[in-house]
Parts: C-alpha cells; structure tokens; sequence
C-alpha cells in the first residue's frame, strides 16, 4: 500500500476537487479502513451549497461524508476484537466515553463528540480512515457495502422509533417522505406497526413510498386526520412547520410525536391546546445511539432492504456531481459514492 491516498476536498470557496493526502495510521485504539461506499446525506449537500449548518461553518478545507462502510485494512497495538479483512458499517460520531451523559448511555448527547465531516473533522470521501474501534461493526459478506454506509440514515429511524416505543398494532403517521421518512417507515414495519401513512408534498417520493407497500397522502390535496382511528405515532421527518403542526393534531389522546427533520428556524409555532388536550408526548431526537447492532441484524436478516434505496452510483472523482444529483431527479432516494469497488 503506497503512503498516499486520494480525498476529495470540500473548499472554502465552496467548490470540490481530488487531492493527495498521506494515508492515516490508526492509534493504538482505532482501525484504518479502506472505504468502500459513502451515502450523500442532506448535511453533505448543505455544507456543499451553504458552506454552513447552524454554528458548524467551513473555514478550512473540510472533507464530506459521514454514511460510510468499507473493509479494515489495519489495527491499533490495543485492537483484539477486530482484524484485517473485515468488512464494516462505520459509525461516525465518536464520543468521549467518560462524560455523565456518555456514562448514562446517551453518547449521542456527548458535548465532546467527534463527528465525521463535521467542521473541522474531516469525513470519508477518502480512500482511507482511521476510526475508534467500537464503532467499526462487522457487516456479513452477503450485505453490500451500500446497504452497510446506509446503516447511519437507517439509526435514525431505529432511534426516533424507539423514542415512539413503535410496537406491534401502532398506528404510524410519516410527515416527509425522504430517505430519512421512507427509513423511518421500513423501521416502523419491522416494529411491527399495524398502520404506517406516509405524506409528502413531492409526488415522485410518495410514489416511491406507495412502490415500497405503505399508505401515502398528499396533505395539499387530501387531509391527513382520521376521527374515527387516529394515530398513535408520529414521526416528523420533514421540518417543515404545516407539518408538524398537521401531524401533533391528526394525534389521538396520549398521542406521541418525534421530531426528526429539521426544521427552517430555531423556533415554530405548535398546537399546544391538542397537546394539553390529549396529553401528547412531545420529543426531539439528535442522531442516535447504540443502534448499529440493531441495523445490522436488520439488514443482514433481510427484514428491511436497504439496497432498494439507492437510486444513483458516483465515483469519488465523480463526488461533485454526487452532491447535486438530487436536484436533477426529484424521486431520488440515496445518492451513494463508491470509493472503491
């Protein structure tokens, strides 16, 4: 293996382009890892068009990339459980392991995270990474290294279905029909949810939704309560203030809603007479946390079929064109970047 590796680079000027960078070495804790497919997640295409999110902002050359799988290729002197050749689901945010809400379990609340393709930590348009070795999880040889990088969209729904306690017999109500919505939904199904509706107001994603067997409503059209059988869950995944507010009242009582797409400004209106009314538990979520165990089985059981999803392969040369496919096919799914074949 040569000393250097291409990445392709994210620029202050908002531009992408391939450069040469050594190869990293892993620490006495951490894996080196040959990058095999990366998903373009929203955050990718936010910081590519935006240079920002929130209080995150690109000042230095930042590599893209979070949702990743790919094949360890070398371990840390303190690494027993892991060897090379093994092919894994890379979880991306890595936290201090030491601090109250790490030691609860809620890693994903770590003030100290370290976050791939998170300003200024660098992601995995890369043809090499280093990562701490609890989370590199093994992936079975019959899981593509596709369906292994969607693994971390696919956390989301396992955690805001958690946060739901979406179980057999739920009613689910699915406000966005993106990746993030339709992952939600395959989640909620495998939870053994009675009743999943999906709405959206981009047509091409509801017929997506309809292709994969859920119940789909365009809220411009149609409405979205049912008096006579409302909804125990929802699951907001679109951000969007109509919907939120439309999702909490199609709840019934002791209703509960999960907030997971973000929305436009840091504050919204919501009905607070129909939460007070019925009770309804009201939540956000940020990222996950020990999810991956339960992705793997998922996939690897075949409950849930990730590979289905993605709509459009790109080379690593080829990231930039990755980043704004989405504009040009309005029913694309997930964009996946192939490092290597």
């Amino acid at each position: 293996m040569t000393d250097t590796q291409q990445v392709n680079v994210l620029t202050t000027d908002l531009s992408m382009h391939l450069e040469q960078r050594p190869v990293p070495e892993p620490g006495p804790n951490e894996v080196q890892i040959a990058v095999k497919s990366v998903g373009i997640c929203g955050s990718d295409i936010h910081y590519y068009e935006h240079g920002r999110i929130g209080s995150f902002i690109v000042e230095q050359p930042l590599v893209l990339g979070h949702e990743a799988s790919g094949v360890i290729t070398k371990v840390g002197s303190n690494v027993t459980k892991l060897t090379p050749g093994m092919r894994v689901a890379m979880e991306p945010g890595v936290p201090c392991k030491t601090c109250t809400q790490c030691r609860a379990g809620n890693y994903n609340l770590c003030p100290g995270v370290i976050f791939f393709a998170t300003p200024p930590v660098d992601g995995t348009f890369a043809q090499f990474i280093t990562l701490d070795q609890d989370f590199a999880h093994p992936i079975p040889d019959h899981v593509s290294f596709d369906a292994a990088a969607l693994m971390e969209p696919l956390s989301v729904g396992i955690w805001a279905n958690r946060k739901a306690n979406t179980k057999p017999g739920s009613r689910v109500l699915i406000t966005g029909a993106g990746p993030i919505g339709i992952l939600n939904a395959m989640v909620a199904k495998a939870s053994g949810a009675a009743h999943i509706t999906i709405t959206d107001t981009n047509d091409d994603r509801l017929a997506k939704a309809k292709e994969l067997g859920f119940t789909t409503i365009n809220p411009t059209m149609d409405a979205i309560d049912d008096e006579d059988a409302p909804f125990d869950i929802l699951i907001e995944c679109s951000g969007a203030p109509a919907a939120i507010s439309q999702g909490i009242r199609a709840l019934g009582p002791a209703g509960t809603a999960i907030l997971v797409g973000m929305a436009p400004t840091s504050t919204i209106e919501v009905p607070i007479d129909a939460i007070q009314s019925k009770e309804i538990w009201l939540t956000g979520t940020f990222r996950y946390a020990n999810t991956y165990p339960t992705a793997v089985e998922l996939v690897a059981s075949g409950a849930i079929d990730l590979d289905q999803l993605v709509s459009k392969v790109f080379t690593l040369e080829e990231a930039e064109q990755a980043l704004t496919y989405s504009t040009t096919d309005p029913a694309a799914m997930k964009v996946v970047v192939r490092v290597s074949e």
